[in-house]
């Protein structure tokens, strides 16, 4: 990482507000649902799918995880009013699994229940490693109730192979990520091509077991690697997708992917706190500041016009 982008990453709280937004803006759809709903709009005419996220975590507040949980359950309620492709992705220490796994639960029990009574789906985001176990416990608690629930696999945990090959059935969705929380060694592989690999190794296993797969990717090269995967598997369009986060240029690739006849949803975080988030994001993996510049230097402001 150049010197430019490192006095970024370690400055950039420092900078106001107003300034640094201007940095988050192409990767932030708004502070509030109904802007991220008219987002949402925008990209599914295009062909997308989406999905939202609130931004947030780590919240140790029990009143505070009993309003973004309300939050949750009324964007469940906005996505059906407006009619819009979208579904909900969550993470648990937003609602409570900081405080404890009882709490989370509770809350996201709530949850599942407005996401039932929609019919739409819940995907649980997966986060640092302190929190896998507890984020599958509330996975397998949550599917028994509401059958349209999720997960998130991130590929550079040496754990995640273990993990797909327990989990992985036909009634399986799992967004596989390469992972973006700082990991030690211990935990996690640190060389790109063995997280790619890996990668690969676990979308193998969702295939052989006839589970849904979301690939959620920037990487080029991994998506050439999908493809051909994708082909030598005969895979059918029904049991996979393609994701990418909101803002992240792809050289086109996206509209190809479409034109292809994929799947490809569209991951848009929102809300008040996407100061907080870019900051945390970018404290807990600098390489994210490539992104930035990539998208500050090509000038693009809208993640579908790539």
């Amino acid at each position: 990482m150049s010197i430019s982008k490192k006095f970024l990453t370690y400055t950039i709280s420092s900078i106001p507000k107003n300034i640094a937004s201007y940095f988050a803006r192409p990767y932030i759809a708004g502070e509030d649902s109904e802007t991220a709903l008219l987002e949402v709009k925008k990209i599914n005419e295009l062909g997308f799918s989406a999905t939202l996220d609130i931004l947030g975590e780590n919240v140790i507040d029990n009143s505070q995880t009993k309003k973004i949980t309300s939050q949750y359950c009324r964007l469940y309620d906005l996505i059906k009013e407006n009619k819009t492709d979208c579904n909900i992705s969550i993470k648990a220490t937003h609602i409570g699994l900081a405080i404890g796994v009882k709490q989370c639960f509770s809350n996201l029990l709530t949850i599942l229940k407005k996401a039932k009574e929609v019919n739409n789906f819940l995907r649980l985001d997966m986060e640092n490693s302190e929190y896998t176990d507890k984020i599958i416990e509330l996975y397998k608690y949550g599917k028994k109730y509401h059958k349209s629930t999720g997960l998130a696999i991130q590929s550079y945990l040496h754990r995640s192979i273990d993990d797909i090959n327990n989990l992985a059935s036909e009634n399986f969705n799992a967004r596989i990520c390469k992972g973006i929380y700082k990991e030690s060694e211990k935990l996690a592989f640190q060389n790109s091509s063995k997280i790619r690999n890996n990668f690969l190794a676990l979308a193998e296993i969702m295939a052989l077991k006839n589970a849904y797969a979301c690939y959620a990717t920037h990487d080029q090269k991994l998506i050439d690697q999908i493809l051909r995967f994708i082909n030598k598997y005969q895979l059918s369009k029904d049991r996979f997708e393609f994701q990418v986060l909101y803002g992240v240029p792809m050289e086109g690739r996206l509209e190809s992917l479409i034109g292809m006849g994929y799947k490809v949803r569209v991951y848009i975080p929102y809300g008040p706190d996407w100061f907080d988030y870019s900051i945390r994001r970018l404290k807990e993996n600098p390489k994210i500041i490539n992104f930035v510049f990539k998208n500050f230097l090509a000038k693009k402001v809208n993640p579908n016009k790539n």
